[in-house]
Parts: structure tokens; sequence; C-alpha cells
């Protein structure tokens, strides 16, 4: 009996131990047949990846495009490019919002690949419909002949108005796709515990950015090739193609993806401090007011008192609900609330110094228009496309990542005897130095080409350098400005840190406009004199034009200097002024 007992006790052990084994296996199981996790991670990539190459690869020569098939002088083609550039490092802050609170990530990028496709598609067709573009001109004549057009017919209205459509397309749907691809790969990755890990996150960062970046060299390479000497029929059809796979990609794994659903956006909080702070403008600040926060005994800071409005709690029963939250977020935010907006006012000022970058990186198009009127030939049977000079910029860019991380930093670490870090503000500084000096550079190259007799032309090779100095101005100035903010910001606040440089870049594209205009208005006399920005490089002066923006490149430098200085220390170690 006694071992009939024993049995029984051992039997019911057993069991015991199947129950539990089996609640263990239960949820590794689903974990592995779970949506979302590693297996998305290339459709993710490749949809990325694709549109990078597709969008990457019009840019370039579109200044070329615009003056020859267009007949646009080299100042409205310019514009043209500076709004479309604003419109399409826009509409991803905002399309970042829409996804957050409204539509879903999966929804945007959707909605987003398939709108870059169809902008894309009457690009193209601009290229094959006659009707659609005014009467052909001799493409060099806005390089190197004429500024005046009075021999070529302007664009028509409806004509204007397709044009506008097709970029606008590509712009929204940029927006879609480039608000929600990094953080839908994310949301992938959080479905398994064991990519949850700070190493699953970077190896998916670095493949992200890896791919994007060899998009872009393949785009301003093999594409602007294409486009220089097949023409542009091809040359715009291969985006397309290229579009189309990258939708095809996406979709593909629609059933494999987590589709996480929307929630009220960051963003949206901040314009609701705003609307509160006004809408209780007339209370009188005291030190006994009651404020509604998710911490206890949180109490606003000084600073910025009048924000500080918003979180007053007027009348608990009118203003709170019976579980203590407010009832009208448009009236009453939280202290947190508060202090986020105070934390990005507070970094407006350094913020706006690197809109003067944008500016000079987004002289590209002149960059372009320079290169075509030089000697790019690299032996007797190939010469270099004008729009292909971009790719030394975007090595330079890689070369100083990777150089920063494994080589300098380990060697300055190594002389001083103690880790070297160049603080995130002296990032900021030294590429806001070197866009100075990347204009300034640009002003002397021209200067010495203009010197050239008219029959004899100068070697392209001499654009090398400020092309690289560029790449390098972006790097420091853009990655230093990434790590200010995620640093000084609390927590809550990382999806805002990344869109601040793209608004900067908005803005940086809207301002180059705004003085390409303005130079252009001011230097062309009624006397027939040439404008500086002429769409004829020999006739015109911008030698001028970029000395001009040397000196408000070094005005910013001094200005971002004593805004450094304004702000005071950084938070963090390593990260002090």
């Amino acid at each position: 009996m006694e071992n009939d007992a024993n049995y029984s006790d051992k039997e019911d052990h057993e069991d015991e131990l199947d129950e539990e084994t089996t609640k263990i296996q239960e949820p590794l199981l689903s974990i592995t047949n779970t949506k979302g996790g590693f297996k998305t991670i290339p459709f993710i990539l490749a949809n990325e990846a694709f549109e990078k190459l597709a969008s990457s690869g019009l840019g370039p020569n579109m200044i070329i495009y615009l003056m020859s098939e267009y007949n646009m002088s080299m100042t409205t083609a310019s514009n043209f490019i500076f709004i479309w550039s604003a419109a399409t490092t826009f509409f991803p802050i905002l399309g970042a919002i829409i996804a957050d609170s409204y539509l879903g990530r999966f929804t945007m990028i959707a909605v987003g690949s398939l709108v870059s496709l169809l902008g894309m598609i009457l690009l193209w067709l601009t290229t094959i419909i006659q009707q659609s573009r005014p009467s052909h001109c001799d493409q060099q004549q806005f390089i190197t002949d004429s500024d005046d057009n009075n021999n070529c017919e302007f664009p028509s209205i409806p004509q204007i108005i397709f044009l506008c459509i097709a970029f606008g397309l590509m712009s929204i749907g940029a927006g879609g796709t480039r608000s929600s691809s990094l953080a839908f790969g994310t949301d992938q990755l959080q479905t398994d515990h064991r990519l949850k890990t700070p190493g699953a996150l970077a190896s998916y960062f670095s493949w992200y950015y890896a791919s994007s970046a060899f998009s872009i060299i393949v785009a301003i390479t093999l594409i602007v090739y294409i486009q220089d000497n097949i023409g542009w029929t091809v040359g715009f059809g291969v985006p397309v193609v290229l579009m189309f796979i990258s939708t095809v990609f996406f979709f593909s794994a629609s059933r494999l993806y987590v589709k996480r659903k929307p929630k009220p956006s960051l963003i949206v909080g901040l314009f609701q401090v705003v609307a509160a702070s006004y809408k209780n403008r007339h209370i009188k600040m005291m030190s006994t007011h009651d404020y509604y926060c998710h911490k206890d005994q949180l109490v606003p800071s000084e600073s910025f008192g009048f924000l500080n409005k918003a979180c007053v709690i007027k009348d608990r029963e009118l203003d709170l609900t019976s579980e203590g939250e407010a009832l009208d977020p448009w009236c009453l935010c939280t202290v947190e609330q508060v202090e986020e907006l105070k934390s990005l006012i507070k970094v407006f000022p350094l913020w706006s110094t690197g809109i003067m970058l944008c500016v000079i990186i987004n002289q590209g198009s002149f960059r372009v228009i320079q290169a075509a009127a030089m000697d790019r030939h690299v032996s007797s049977t190939f010469e270099i496309p004008p729009g292909s000079f971009g790719v030394f910029m975007v090595i330079s860019v890689i070369l100083w990542i990777g150089l920063y991380d494994r080589v300098i930093l380990p060697l300055a670490s190594k002389i001083m005897g103690k880790p070297a870090h160049m603080t995130a503000k002296t990032r900021m500084g030294v590429g806001l130095f070197l866009s100075f000096i990347t204009i300034a550079t640009t002003a002397l190259v021209e200067s010495f080409r203009r010197a050239k007799p008219p029959t004899v032309k100068m070697s392209a090779m001499w654009l090398i350098p400020q092309n690289c100095l560029a790449g390098l101005a972006e790097a420091l100035n853009m990655i230093g400005q990434n790590e200010f903010y995620i640093s000084e910001f609390p927590d809550s606040m990382a999806s805002i840190a990344s869109t601040l440089t793209g608004v900067g870049w908005s803005v940086g594209s809207l301002l180059a406009s705004f003085i390409l205009s303005s130079v252009d208005i001011a230097t062309k006399k009624k006397d027939g004199t040439e404008s500086w920005v002429s769409s004829d490089i020999n006739k015109g002066h911008y030698d001028y034009y970029c000395w001009l923006l040397s000196g408000l490149s070094l005005v910013n430098l001094m200005y971002f200097v004593i805004c450094s200085r304004s702000y005071g220390p950084c938070k963090g170690q390593g990260l002090s002024r």
C-alpha cells in the first residue's frame, strides 16, 4: 500500500511537471508563431531601400530637367526644387503625427508607398507625353548661353499644374513612408522578448541606415548616368519600377506584420498646452494652486511661467473625471506636458542655428550646373555625370561615421590617457564651421573657373573637396543635433527629438528659396545686366552669390556661439559646453 501511495504521489508530481512544462512552452510557441519578429525586417528594409533608391535618383538631375525640358530659368527651377525639398522634409513630420494618432504606421506606409508610386508615374508621363511640356529648347542654352529664354516657350498653366501634382504626390508619399518606416520595424522587434535587447535594435538600425546610404550612392551614380546617357524617359522610368518593387515588397508581408493601434501623439499634447495656457490666461498665479500631474507633488518650473496656467486645476469637480483624468485636455494639461514644451522652447535658439547649414547643403542645384560647365572627363571615353558629384558627399558622411567611432576616438583616448568624446554642441559648432568653409571653397572654385578663358574648361575634380566638406559638415552637425536633443529632452520626447532636424531642413529649403529669389531680384537690373544667379553660369556671378552665403554662414556661426553660451551646460556627463 505504501508503494502504491508513493507511486500515486510520483504520478501526480509528474502530471504537475507536465502542466508546468506546457505553461512554459505555450508562450514560447506563441512567440515563435506570432506576427512580427526578424522575419518581417527584410520586407521593411526592402521597402525603405527601394523607395530611397527611386526618390534619390530623381533629385540630382532635376535642375537640368526643369531647365531643359520646361524652359525654366535657373532661379525658377531652383525655387521649384527648394519648395519640393521643403515639402518632402516636412510631410514626414505631419505623417508621423497622423500615423501615431489616427491611421497607424502600417496604413501610413501603405498609403505613402502607393501615393509615391502614383507621383513618380505622373512625372514619368511628362517625359512621354509631349503635350505635358512646352516646346523643346537646347539644354546647353540654359547652362552656358542665355538667361532670358526669349526664344523658348514657357510652360502653360495646365502643364505646371500637372508637374506640381506629380511633385506634390511624391512629397506626400515620402511623408507616409519615411515618417513610419523605422518605427514600424521597431514595432516588429518588440513582439519577441528576445529581440528587445539593445543589440538587436542596434543591428536593425545599422542595417536600416546602411541600406539607405547604399541606395543613395547607387541612385546618384547609376540612375543619374542612365538619365544622362539614355534619356529622361528611361531615366525616370527606372525609379517607377523601383518604387513598384518597393510597394510589392511591403504588401507581400502584410499578414506577418504587427499592426499597433494608433494612440494620442505627443506633438498634439504640446499644442494642447499652448491652447490651454491661452484659455486660462486670465488666471492669477498663486503658490496655493493645485496642479494637474501624473506624479505626486510635481510642481512646474518657474521658467516660461505663463505656460504654467495650462496645468492649473480651477475646480476639481468641473475639470476632472471621477478617475482623476482631465475632462478636456485642451483646457487642462499635465505638469509633464508643460515641462516638455518648455524644454522644446529652450532648445529652439540652438536648433535655429542649423537652418543656415541646411541652406548651404541645399545648394546642390548650383553644384550640378557648375559641374556641367566644367571638364568632367576621367578618361578619354568616360566623364562623370554632373548630378553624380554628390556621391562624394554621401561617401564622406559614411567614412566619417566609421572613422570617428573606430579610429579617431580610440586614438584620441590613447593619446589623452582617458576616454575622449566630442560633445554634442562641439559637433554642432564644428559642423557649422565646416559649412562656412564649404561655401567659401565653392566661391573660390567658381572664381577660378570664371577666370579661365572661355575656350578652356576647368577640371570638375576641383568640386570634390567642397562636396566632401559638405558631407562632413552635415554628418557632424546633424548627428550632434540628434545627440543634443535626445540628451536634453525627457525620454517621453524621443519622437520629437527625431523630427526636429527634419523641420530644420524644411525651413532651410524655404529660406534658401527666399535668398535666391531676393538675390535674383536685387542684382538683375532693367538695363539688361545679368543677375548673379543667371541661367548662363558664365554671365552670372555665382561666386558673388556664394560669398554672400559664406558671409551669412559666418554670422550664423557667431550666433551659434552666443546661443551655446546662453544655453549653459548640457545634461549628462561629457555633454557640457
